[in-house]
């Protein structure tokens, strides 16, 4: 979905599958023309459902739910999560469960490779018949309506379409509310962010070999039949990362005999556990994605095969609002450590090192705020980590009487993910300095780490405005460029 959503990966939906897909909408077809009431195709919604919709009113009913569900609020999400949205559920559609016609799958699929993006607003969704108010802005465009940005140009649905060659659809019995009930918005927001929250979980291994380097930690609490005593995954991928990181370091070797110190305080001894127990609960969530991505999560689902459609909940976005809201506690606690570890280098009465990391402090505050911003940020992360999925309330006049928040899941952890990048990028600025005044060559990748850091942020001498290099770093480490130099020096990291 990652080269999809940030990329020109062209997709088209797999001729293969078509055969399954006019199949059910054939099914659905004949069913729209019965007697026997059958939900979304000739009855109302949610507490509407059993008003029946007579046969000539059908395409007016799947046109009126479109309009009226579009009714977002707020910013509006970002290209990359709209791409995901119509990716996904194009998905969804062409597993043959959904009873639309194959040219509603082919045209999502077109506006994707035209780069026709509808304007789909922030909020609106309760996760409760799945993501109905910012699918429904989504599927606006493919009858014509909405709003919609081609090539990066701000149109009406309409005028987007025609400026890319495409042409809007008249909805068939079923098709409305196929386009907008499911989980696709939390979903794909929660996938790129279990994608960024994973690039963190790689970079706080490494700025955090690079703390434990720049304060003299001894590397004895990486040991490979320590951690094995504990079998955790996490905290076994995460020791050998650590041995990676700091093997054939001249710093570490100097003080493996004659050192006082027999351990060393939980931000560094406790690397392992703590970044392991996030990895663990990331695995968590990206199992419960990966379902999630290929699953039916429509309603009513069409049966072809038995010529049934039967109703259910699979819209219903708890299993995917837990995930997410795991994912945030899990992330939150990475930028958590690494606070602890940025304020031990910064604080002269236990580092070793000058204060805040300043070689002429008292004149100069060296990284004193940087160490504000961090606490600042970790505070917000503690905000939003309250789980989401706990906060139902009821809707459609208590018939949806219970709902997963999930898209409020996924907002938090985006947030969360950006915090924290943050976080770890004035680690790697702290990092860097502190292995500068302690003079020590350290091993091939924490050098690799710190020539990285020092080709966006100089040695500080004097006081300067690190705003800027803060950002710089945030975003090596987002575009992956900070990992990627790291691995090219000592080989595969988990």
């Amino acid at each position: 979905m990652i080269e999809v959503a940030r990329g020109d990966v062209a997709v088209g939906l797999d001729r293969a599958a078509e055969r399954s897909v006019q199949q059910a909408a054939k099914v659905v077809a004949e069913m729209a023309e019965r007697d026997d009431p059958v939900y979304g195709v000739n009855t109302g919604f949610g507490d509407l459902s059993t008003v029946r919709v007579p046969h000539d009113q059908l395409r007016a009913l799947q046109r009126n739910l479109l309009r009226s569900h579009a009714v977002g609020v707020g910013p509006d999400l970002p290209h990359d999560v709209v791409r995901g949205i119509l990716l996904l559920r194009a998905n969804t559609l062409a597993a043959g469960r959904s009873g639309v016609r194959a040219d509603v799958i082919d045209l999502l699929c077109d506006m994707l490779n035209r780069r026709v993006h509808p304007r789909i607003p922030m909020h609106g969704s309760v996760g409760a018949s799945g993501d109905l108010a910012p699918l429904a802005h989504a599927a606006l465009v493919l009858i014509g309506e909405g709003e919609a940005t081609e090539s990066d140009r701000r149109r009406s649905g309409a005028e987007a379409l025609r400026a890319a060659g495409l042409k809007p659809i008249e909805l068939g019995p079923k098709e409305g509310v196929s386009l907008i009930n499911g989980t696709q918005v939390m979903t794909a927001i929660g996938c790129l962010a279990l994608h960024d929250a994973e690039v963190l979980a790689t970079t706080a291994d490494v700025v955090g070999a690079m703390s434990a380097e720049a304060l003299r930690g001894t590397d004895r609490a990486w040991d490979e039949d320590l951690n094995a005593s504990r079998p955790h995954p996490g905290q076994q991928a995460v020791a050998a990362n650590l041995r990676a990181l700091m093997a054939g370091s001249p710093n570490v070797a100097s003080h493996r005999t004659g050192d006082p110190r027999v351990q060393d305080p939980y931000s560094i001894r406790c690397i392992p556990q703590v970044h392991g127990a996030t990895r663990d609960a990331l695995a968590y969530t990206r199992r419960v994605l990966e379902i999630e991505i290929n699953a039916i999560t429509d309603n009513p689902i069409v049966f072809a095969e038995d010529d049934r459609i039967v109703s259910g909940g699979n819209f219903h976005g708890q299993p995917v609002a837990i995930a997410l809201d795991l994912a945030t506690i899990a992330v939150a606690e990475l930028a958590d450590i690494s606070e602890a570890r940025i304020d031990r280098m910064t604080n002269g009465h236990t580092s070793g090192l000058p204060p805040f990391l300043s070689p002429s402090a008292g004149t100069n505050s060296g990284f004193m705020v940087a160490q504000y911003t961090a606490a600042a940020l970790v505070t917000e992360n503690r905000l939003r980590s309250f789980p989401a999925s706990v906060e139902s309330l009821p809707t459609s006049a208590g018939m949806e009487d219970h709902v997963s928040m999930g898209v409020h899941a996924a907002h938090k952890l985006t947030e969360v993910v950006r915090n924290t990048r943050d976080v770890l990028a004035i680690e790697a600025l702290c990092g860097a300095q502190g292995l500068d005044l302690l003079g020590a060559t350290t091993g091939p990748g924490i050098e690799e780490a710190r020539r990285v850091v020092r080709e966006r942020s100089a040695r500080l001498v004097e006081d300067r405005a690190l705003s800027g290099e803060i950002a710089s770093m945030a975003d090596a480490i987002a575009r992956e460029i900070f990992i990627a130099a790291v691995r090219a020096r000592v080989g595969d990291l988990a």
